[in-house]
């Protein structure tokens, strides 16, 4: 059955969101749809409106939502009307060489067209029945989406549906970057550039990890002190310390056993590869520009042992991970309250983007009736 819905579309006219009364086709074979209950409003999302990821337009925006199962298409046994639901914008084909190896956020065919669901066939066009792009192939921002199975995880019912769309990215890319990715050591000391959803996140990774000393680093003293509640230690202002690198060394007795790179900018990258000590491990998690690169020196690579590493969503399974998260915040390990800075109404999505453009927000999370 065709839904009529409401989503924020970004259609790249100068306008950064559009409010827009949409068609959702019902699901195919191996497809869903969901009535979505929240989706968060993740720099991600922004990053399309910017160009930092350049997405074809007009596409739905929204990726990281979670819902209840309202219809199943042909072929679908693992999921029945009425389950609750988290999006996931990496679709798991369980075949490739990533997946097959441990590796399913690396899925081949979830990084093809991140714009469309697989087989590229759209499932959402606008009042003119134009086809419409989805975001990560979930175009989640909206009242109702269709998405390939492969593209939701179950879940268990019981936890509010606003915080359970937090782990479909942002929790999610910072934990995991913390305990997959660099797999943070019990008395380790962790630096963390960055203090938004993503990095208040991977603060959170390391506390759960283990690490006895962790320093957050940001521009904006509000976010510092949002840091100390997920788990900093230490803090620096980075827009009062005449010398970041310096202050860190004296800090970490001469450099930490991690670091992560949350905010997307070469620069920063540099600096959190610069502030391990010898045989330590930087870990890039933010989302850069197309032009934006950093330079290190070669040298330093054989002479100190550091490792430099990416971490793309976390390192996640999400079938594994999701569940393990929900589990974390039910026995009161995982902040997800806390992370909701404001909730929304979708005709006030502008006000999110804004919001989240200056730096207000931990996280925005639009809600749904």
């Amino acid at each position: 059955m065709q839904m009529r819905s409401k989503a924020v579309v970004f259609r790249a006219d100068g306008v950064t969101v559009h409010v827009e009364d949409i068609l959702v086709d019902p699901p195919g074979k191996n497809e869903v749809m969901i009535k979505v209950g929240a989706c968060g409003v993740c720099h991600s999302d922004l990053s399309v409106t910017n160009g930092t990821l350049p997405l074809p337009a007009p596409v739905i925006l929204g990726h990281e939502g979670a819902g209840v199962v309202c219809q199943v298409g042909e072929g679908v046994t693992d999921l029945k009307i009425g389950d609750h639901v988290i999006s996931s914008f990496v679709n798991t084909c369980g075949k490739c060489r990533y997946c097959t190896s441990g590796k399913p956020n690396l899925c081949d065919m979830g990084n093809t067209t991140p714009w469309t669901l697989p087989g590229g066939v759209p499932r959402t066009r606008d009042a003119n029945g134009k086809p419409l792009n989805a975001m990560g192939g979930c175009g989640v921002m909206a009242e109702y989406a269709t998405l390939h199975e492969n593209n939701v995880v179950k879940i268990t019912p019981g936890v509010p549906l606003d915080r359970c769309a937090l782990i479909g990215c942002g929790v999610m890319t910072g934990w995991g970057a913390a305990c997959n990715t660099a797999q943070v050591e019990p008395g380790s000391i962790c630096v963390v550039f960055g203090a938004g959803g993503v990095g208040l996140s991977t603060l959170q990774g390391c506390q759960i990890a283990g690490a006895t000393m962790i320093v957050a680093v940001d521009m904006l003293a509000s976010k510092l002190e949002m840091a100390r509640l997920f788990g900093a230690t230490h803090v620096i202002d980075a827009s009062r310390s005449e010398n970041v690198l310096k202050e860190l060394r004296k800090l970490t007795g001469g450099g930490a056993d991690y670091a992560f790179e949350c905010v997307g900018h070469g620069e920063i990258v540099a600096q959190a590869y610069a502030c391990v000590r010898k045989g330590g491990t930087a870990v890039v998690v933010g989302l850069a520009g197309p032009a934006n690169s950093t330079t290190l020196k070669t040298a330093s690579f054989a002479m100190e042992e550091k490792c430099l590493r990416g971490s793309f969503y976390g390192s996640t399974s999400p079938r594994r991970d999701f569940p393990r998260l929900l589990s974390l915040y039910q026995a009161g390990k995982l902040k997800l309250d806390e992370l909701i800075t404001r909730r929304y109404r979708i005709d006030e999505a502008a006000q999110a983007f804004d919001d989240l453009a200056q730096g207000r927000n931990a996280r925005g999370v639009i809600v749904f009736d």
